[in-house]
């Protein structure tokens, strides 16, 4: 059966309802039949013009906030790349045919994002359901005083609302800006590694709060050899960036004086027990001593590390794998792995951010990394981690954020 051809532009006119489609800049791209209808414009008032030029803000009404408001929602919905869903709104259009008079209109609006293929908001649905009548009507002659009053007040705290809900966006949006930057400067780019390139990247979640809990070290230790950690604190925010800074800074003190990666995790295990919002946490930690061509390895409740072999076979560092830090009522010793690397191998550790979904297999992930890793085997440190978050994160983001060092031994 061969299926119907659909004509979307006819069925997007003929859609029930006021509907319309603004660019990112907030310009009309189309609009059905009935915003046209009830808007009281024609298509050829609307297309190609900015949607505050076509319905400025009632000169007369000195509390408007009706543009203000709808503005800032279709912002946050291309910033967000998610729906907003607004507060009843007054907001008055002027009257096509009498130009200078406003008419009283309540709306309902939501703004709803159009993703292109590269991911980013192409096009933003507006939908508004015109209720100025059935305001009116609540309070009308059939309605009586004490509706129009309830009315009223539920216009009101509706209103109020939106403002709280405005102010905890900023707070939150501010909240970010401090732990991403609290988060950049404790997580510097690595120093001097001798002949051995290295890279290191941090991607932060996308539009969410959920950031500041990744981390990666890269610490000398004697004999020109080096210890390479990476880990995760549950939690968010400035909270955990500030234990992710206490975690980082003693897990570098420990794998200096540390006889191994095992003992290093012990010492921190027994630390993060006084700190605060650090139970839970996630830790791998590598030593690399060149000489004898071996990797040593302890993880603490952590995905293992990558081997990438210069044949493009990858081994996933599985053999010392223990519960995250504190996690146990007891202090017990960790156990500790080894395993040898030839000259050209790449070694890559990695936050679960990097290849987690929420609808897959643990298992999934590691073999889309695996795959990754084999097909640009060849690339330097610097590329291959470009490549890495290319392949494995999608172009929208995450939820979670992500950290990863790449190392070629």
């Amino acid at each position: 059966m061969r299926k119907p051809l659909i004509d979307y532009v006819a069925v997007f006119r003929a859609l029930p309802g006021m509907v319309a489609l603004l660019t990112p800049d907030l310009i009309y791209a189309d609009a059905n039949d009935d915003f046209l209808r009830l808007a009281g414009r024609s298509r050829e008032q609307l297309l190609g013009r900015y949607i505050f030029d076509v319905f400025p803000e009632n000169p007369n009404d000195p509390a408007a906030a009706g543009m203000r408001e709808t503005r800032e929602s279709m912002l946050r919905v291309v910033a967000t790349g998610e729906r907003d869903t607004m507060a009843l709104l007054r907001y008055d259009i002027e009257d096509s045919q009498r130009p200078g008079v406003w008419l009283e209109h309540y709306w309902s609006p939501v703004n709803a994002p159009v993703h292109g293929p590269d991911g980013q908001v192409a096009l933003v649905v507006h939908r508004v359901e015109e209720v100025t009548e059935l305001i009116h009507a609540r309070g009308g002659p059939n309605g009586g005083a004490r509706a129009r009053v309830l009315e009223a007040e539920l216009y009101t705290r509706a209103r109020e609302l939106q403002e709280v809900n405005e102010r905890l966006r900023q707070a939150h949006a501010h909240e970010r800006e401090v732990a991403l930057a609290l988060q950049a400067a404790m997580l510097p780019a690595p120093g001097p590694t001798g002949p051995h390139a290295a890279a290191v990247r941090y991607r932060p979640a996308v539009g969410a709060l959920n950031v500041c809990g990744d981390w990666y070290d890269l610490v000398d230790l004697p004999g020109d050899n080096l210890a390479v950690a990476v880990g995760d604190v549950v939690g968010h925010g400035l909270a955990a960036a500030c234990t992710m800074g206490q975690l980082r800074s003693a897990l570098s003190a420990a794998c200096r004086v540390a006889d191994g990666p095992a003992q290093a995790l012990e010492a921190l295990g027994l630390y993060a027990r006084f700190v605060d919002g650090a139970e839970a946490t996630s830790v791998v930690t590598t030593f690399i001593d060149w000489d004898s061509h071996t990797i040593t390895y302890s993880c603490a409740g952590h995905l293992p590390p990558a081997l990438v072999h210069p044949d493009g076979t990858v081994t996933f560092l599985d053999q010392a794998t223990d519960p995250p830090l504190a996690a146990r009522p007891e202090h017990l010793p960790r156990p500790q792995a080894h395993t040898g690397f030839t000259e050209g191998a790449t070694l890559v550790l990695y936050t679960d951010g990097l290849i987690e979904r929420r609808d897959e297999d643990i298992d999934t992930g590691l073999a889309r990394l695996a795959a990754s890793l084999s097909h640009h085997r060849h690339s330097s440190p610097e590329p291959l981690a470009d490549a890495l978050l290319a392949d494995l994160l999608p172009v929208t983001g995450t939820t979670d954020d992500a950290a990863l060092v790449v190392l070629r031994l």
